[in-house]
């Protein structure tokens, strides 16, 4: 009965932050940081509850927690003092040291008691804690929001405490009473404001009356209520109009995290504009103006729009009307830029890129365009790209950067790539080198579209390389999570654009060639970071398979290895994870393993002139794995699942081998021969890595 009417004592807790309008790209991180914030501060402090609700506006974040129990839990604790020989003397009595640790947990020497750890009696006192009351627990819920992280932060008045925008007020209702707190000189209360325009002050006389209090000043807390809203009203005035709109969720996410009280309108441009490059209006109205576009049933471009109010629908016409003058605006400065650009040619275009810095300390863009010229002709051939792909992308890679200097893109940078294929087709270059002038810049995130042809998979994979090449020639190497050049995202991009087409690379030997053929100025030691972009580029592989199923210890082994093609390290984990359900699995990889760890103690590295002494053989199986090894070698194949047939064949002829021979002998002819055996064929396994770092059970 006792225990039924404790669990029925339970309250609704609300905190509301009141900010100055946050940037809309926050909102929803925040949120979501305050609630696994606050569950954990609550489940730290013993407090239960059911659930924690969130609510989210531009000017605030809250957080209702459902169904708190109303005092801590109480616990039974056992804390641990110093040992026997400390807390008492010869004689039995108390030490200091005694005293001090029962004064400590709250009681008298009397309450200690030992028991024996690890062979040691230490003295212990059990005692009892009653929970507190949530309501003074809450007390320090203040150290929930301060302790808050934010990507940009703040500092307002003469504190010097940031935060993401400053704080306004302060909410903190345990049902209907108050829970006082304070976060610098601001004492929360019951009042919240409402809409900026529509809504006033408004007093939360309960927690759990908190949504429907500010729905009546004209604010919706719940985010997913605004976003439904958005989309309801956006699919009404669609199906009016007979118009298709994908609604693009990234942009409904910012809209609905710059509202409170969302209501949609729709305008309109003149037809002529149409004219201009789809990307370019696409842009004009998504990007700058945060607006929905519009096409009709057949796909076409409307000149219409879509937007969002943060308001109700009076005046709505004024606010059309105002929102048309603002994009007409941008589309005749676009129409601008797009007619003045074409009165230039891409040579014009591409001599201005002569005075236009990559980086200072690397050179020009259009020296970066000489080099990547050359380094896309090494790999079009690597490659095996035709006589047409290979046209392209040498053409291609001469003019690739040529929009950076147009008025278009200096307008909208974000256009860069789309307005160089724009334009190129537009002046007369062939369709394959206006795509890979598009499709150079990609992928542009971790998981971005990839060049869908050959000539741009080629220029994009050459210029990301030469970025890479370059700066770490100058020493502007990535370290921790400063990266300002991006340039793990273009390895990791490279690496993608790879695997996609399941091109082999040699990133080692590409690097050799172009220390040896790359035209560059002294500046640039090309030489100077080798093994650190090779280790780079290794990580970049070691990413990617991390996002696929294959084992983490396969991962690590292929991965350190000798092998610097990132395909082939893709492939070889493949391989090797299809084959740790084999029966023999675990047997043939000690067996490899054993090869590896021994070679190790060679102080000599394999190489083409490695020859066995035949003639010093001591054993029938030395003369049997010379002769199994010495058939792989002259296999022709380059597959490695052939490969791994091949070595783990060998997995009794080398326990034989192990059994009939010292390999550490006394005779150092005798030891460096079995060493030179281990060397050899260790490095075939070398190729599919390190395999002493498989675990095998």
């Amino acid at each position: 009965m006792n225990r039924q009417r404790r669990k029925q004592m339970t309250k609704n807790y609300l905190l509301e932050i009141g900010l100055e309008e946050m940037p809309a790209h926050v909102v929803t991180p925040s949120i979501d940081q305050l609630a696994q914030r606050t569950s954990k501060f609550l489940k730290d402090n013993r407090i239960s509850f059911s659930a924690i609700e969130k609510y989210s506006t531009p000017r605030r974040l809250a957080v209702l927690v459902r169904d708190m129990s109303d005092k801590q839990t109480d616990i039974d604790v056992k804390a641990k003092g110093p040992s026997k020989k400390i807390a008492q003397d010869d004689d039995g009595n108390w030490t200091k040291a005694a005293q001090g640790f029962a004064r400590g947990q709250g009681m008298t020497a009397d309450d200690i008691f030992f028991e024996e750890l690890k062979g040691v009696e230490y003295a212990y006192i059990q005692k009892h804690e009653t929970g507190l009351d949530a309501a003074d627990v809450l007390q320090n819920i203040p150290e929930v929001i301060t302790a808050m992280t934010f990507p940009t932060r703040m500092r307002w008045g003469n504190y010097n405490f940031e935060y993401i925008r400053p704080i306004h007020w302060l909410v903190s209702l345990l049902d209907d009473e108050e829970v006082n707190i304070k976060v610098l000189d601001v004492e929360s209360g019951r009042m919240t404001l409402g809409h900026r325009f529509l809504g006033e002050d408004v007093e939360i006389d309960n927690a759990r009356n908190y949504v429907e209090k500010l729905r009546q000043q004209f604010v919706i807390v719940n985010a997913k209520e605004r976003k439904d809203i958005i989309r309801d009203q956006i699919q009404t005035i669609a199906d009016d109009n007979d118009w298709v709109i994908d609604v693009d969720e990234d942009l409904l996410e910012e809209v609905n995290n710059l509202v409170e009280f969302p209501t949609t309108f729709h305008g309109t441009f003149d037809r002529k504009y149409l004219e201009i490059p789809e990307e370019v209006l696409i842009t004009s109205m998504r990007d700058n103006q945060r607006y929905f576009f519009v096409r009709n049933k057949s796909g076409q471009l409307e000149p219409d729009f879509i937007g969002v109010r943060n308001g109700n629908s009076e005046h709505i016409e004024n606010v059309v009307q105002g929102n048309e003058k603002v994009l007409v605006a941008r589309l005749e400065d676009a129409d601008f830029f797009f007619k003045e650009d074409q009165k230039k040619s891409i040579d014009d275009y591409v001599n201005k890129l002569k005075t236009v810095n990559f980086h200072v300390k690397i050179g020009t863009m259009y020296e970066k365009m000489q080099r990547v010229h050359q380094i896309s002709e090494h790999l079009a051939e690597i490659f095996g790209l035709n006589d047409s792909e290979t046209k392209d992308v040498l053409r291609a890679s001469d003019i690739y950067k040529f929009d950076l200097v147009t008025n278009m893109v200096d307008e909208f940078p974000e256009l860069q790539g789309v307005m160089g294929e724009k334009y190129a087709s537009i002046m007369g270059e062939t369709d394959g080198v206006a795509k890979a002038i598009r499709e150079h810049y990609m992928p542009i995130s971790s998981d971005g579209e990839l060049p869908a042809t050959k000539a741009g998979a080629t220029l994009a994979i050459a210029n990301k390389l030469d970025s890479l090449i370059t700066f770490f020639a100058v020493g502007l190497l990535p370290s921790g999570s400063n990266d300002p050049y991006a340039l793990r995202r273009q390895a990791y991009g490279i690496i993608r654009i790879l695997q996609n087409n399941q091109w082999s690379l040699d990133i080692d030997k590409l690097q050799q060639y172009l220390v040896e053929n790359l035209d560059v100025p002294e500046k640039l030691d090309l030489s100077a970071h080798v093994d650190d972009l090779n280790d780079f580029m290794i990580d970049r592989v070691r990413q990617w398979l991390y996002t696929t199923s294959i084992r983490k210890d396969i991962i690590e082994a292929v991965t350190s290895g000798s092998n610097f093609d990132p395909i082939s390290m893709i492939k070889t984990a493949q391989v090797l994870q299809s084959h740790v359900a084999d029966q023999n699995f675990k047997l043939n990889m000690e067996a490899l393993g054993r090869v590896v760890n021994l070679a190790k103690k060679a102080d000599f590295k394999y190489s083409k002139d490695l020859k066995e002494d035949e003639s010093i053989f001591e054993h029938p199986s030395e003369t049997e794995l010379n002769k199994q090894v010495q058939a792989i070698y002259g296999s022709t194949t380059k597959d490695i699942a052939q490969l791994y047939d091949q070595l783990v064949a060998l997995e009794a002829t080398i326990n034989s081998y192990f059994d009939e021979n010292m390999i550490m002998d006394k005779d150092e002819a005798i030891k460096k021969n079995r060493l030179t055996q281990l060397v050899v064929l260790n490095n075939l396994i070398a190729k599919l890595g390190d395999l002493s770092k498989i675990v095998v059970k």
